[in-house]
Parts: C-alpha cells; structure tokens; sequence
C-alpha cells in the first residue's frame, strides 16, 4: 500500500491545519489507520488513530481535545484536523495503516507508512 500524505505548512501557534493521507488501494477500508508524528532528536509517537468504520478513535494524551481523526473509506483518506496548535506540535507527520481494524499506539502494528509531511507551528 502506497500512503501520500498532505496539508502540512507554516502556522502560528493556535491556528488550524487540516492533514490528509490517500492509500493507493481500497483494501485499506478493513484496516485501522493513524497518524504518528517524529520531531527533531525524538522517537517517532503516536498522535490518533481511527478504526475500519470509523466509529472508534484514539489520542494520544497531547492532542486530546485538539485533534480529531476522521476517514472517508470512499476515497481511501483519512484526515487530521488539527486545532489550537501549539510549538510542540512541530514535527513530521506520518500516516500509517495498522495490521488490525482497530488502532494501537505501538508502532509495530503498522505494515505500510507515508512519507512524512512537515507542520510548523511558530510561536
């Protein structure tokens, strides 16, 4: 499965980005797919995931209240939006489909990534 991720840019802190993240295939609808984010010198953590029908979403403790995950199986996306952004949200976003239809937050339950796409939120 190929991932194209989009939507990242330039913000200032407590504006708005909304992330997408197209799968080259619609086998991806039974599948969980999340977001991570890896700034700079840090590990790669988990942001939200949402699973294969889109009733069941999870955050990381972050972005809770700020961040809202969503897919549109139609199309094969799955979207970030993202609010009341704040500096520590800078970083590399990453879409991923998990092997599972519900998300986990562990990395190793992810078979197939995007390649990144950069937020940048200036304070």
């Amino acid at each position: 499965v190929q991932l194209q991720a989009s939507g990242g840019g330039l913000v200032q802190a407590g504006g708005s980005l909304r992330l997408s993240c197209a799968a080259s295939r619609r086998t991806v609808s039974n599948n969980a797919m999340s977001w991570f984010r890896q700034a700079p010198g840090k590990e790669r953590e988990f942001v939200a995931g949402i699973g294969w029908r889109g009733g069941f979403t999870l955050y990381s403790d972050s972005v809770k209240g700020r961040f809202t995950i969503s897919r549109d199986n139609a199309k094969n996306t799955v979207y970030l939006q993202m609010n009341s952004l704040k500096s520590e949200d800078t970083a590399a976003y990453y879409c991923a489909v998990g092997r599972q239809s519900v998300p986990s937050r562990s990395r190793s339950s992810y078979g197939s990534w995007g390649q990144g796409t950069q937020v940048t939120v200036s304070s």
